[in-house]
């Protein structure tokens, strides 16, 4: 069995349950396959370098397992079917140094899951704090509008 990593992008519409049956799809071909998954990644929405599909953004998945090499033909033949799916990748580790980074990978990963919580909690408190500037900005424009005008008229 070799090793093997995958990045598929979930498209950007669909809610957190419906993003999570997509990701339990993906998982379920590579074991229905006969493999192994070691660890994943959730990476998270991002945006993208391009469009696709009209999408802008993407919910993105790293999975790290391992299979025998005759069947990620069939697990890359069934995410191309899959319509939930935007873009993946599939990366093969086969020499030894790679083979190393690919178990660095995996440690790395499992640690990420073993924190997830402390650091989401920042990130959506984060943009609540910059909406309340921005609604005060327009405010403090608006008159200085008002009083160009009548400077204007004085002038004359």
């Amino acid at each position: 069995m070799r090793n093997y990593e995958n990045l598929v992008i979930v498209k950007p519409t669909f809610t957190a349950e419906e993003i999570q049956a997509a990701i339990k799809n993906v998982e379920d071909i590579i074991t229905s396959n006969g493999g192994e998954i070691a660890a994943q990644d959730a990476m998270g929405m991002r945006k993208l370098a391009y469009p696709i599909d009209k999408n802008e953004r993407g919910y993105y998945q790293v999975i790290y397992y391992s299979v025998a090499p005759s069947a990620i033909s069939e697990i890359e033949r069934r995410f191309r079917i899959n319509e939930d799916l935007l873009r993946f990748v599939t990366i093969k580790y086969s020499t030894n140094r790679e083979i190393t980074a690919w178990n660095a990978l995996v440690e790395k990963a499992k640690k990420a899951a073993a924190t997830p919580a402390k650091e989401e909690t920042p990130a959506e408190e984060a943009p609540k704090a910059e909406e309340a500037p921005a609604t005060e900005t327009p405010v403090t424009e608006a008159p200085k509008a008002e009083e160009a005008p009548a400077t204007e008229a004085a002038a004359e």
